[in-house]
C-alpha cells in the first residue's frame, strides 16, 4: 500500500535541467530500491536511475553523467536531476518503489502516474 508520486516534470530546451521529485507515503528504510523510469509512446518502459535501501546507485548508460538520482530520507523523497538534456529524454517518467517481501521470491512495485518531460527547442 505505497504510494508514490511524481513532481517536476515540464517543458525545457536541449542543454536546459530539470529537477524530478518522488515523495513516498512511507518510510524509505521500508522500500527496498527507488527507481526512476521512463517511456517515450510506442517505446518500452526503461530503467533510468536506480537506488538502494543501502544508498547504491546505478543509472542507464544513456544517461550516465548527465542524470544524478539522490534521496532525502526525512522527507521520505528521491531525486533525479537532469542535466544536459537531450531531446531524446522526452518521455513520461515514472516513480517506482521496490519492495521485496520474501527475496527472490514475492516482490510488490509501486508506480507514480507519471511526469511528463519534453526536451525540445
Amino acid at each position: 500500500q505505497v504510494q508514490v508520486a511524481e513532481s517536476g516534470g515540464g517543458l525545457v530546451q536541449p542543454g536546459g535541467s530539470l529537477r524530478l521529485s518522488c515523495a513516498a507515503s512511507t518510510s524509505l528504510s521500508s522500500i527496498n530500491a527507488m527507481g526512476w523510469y521512463r517511456q517515450a509512446p510506442g517505446k518500452q518502459r526503461d530503467l533510468v536511475a536506480r537506488i538502494t535501501n543501502g544508498g547504491s546507485t546505478n543509472y542507464a548508460d544513456s544517461v550516465k553523467g548527465r542524470f544524478t538520482i539522490s534521496r532525502d530520507n526525512a522527507k521520505n523523497t528521491v531525486y533525479l536531476q537532469m542535466s544536459s538534456l537531450k531531446p531524446e529524454d522526452t518521455a513520461v517518467y515514472y516513480c517506482n518503489a521496490h519492495i521485496d517481501i520474501i527475496r527472490g521470491i514475492m516482490t510488490r512495485d509501486y508506480w507514480g502516474q507519471g511526469t511528463q518531460v519534453t526536451v525540445s527547442s
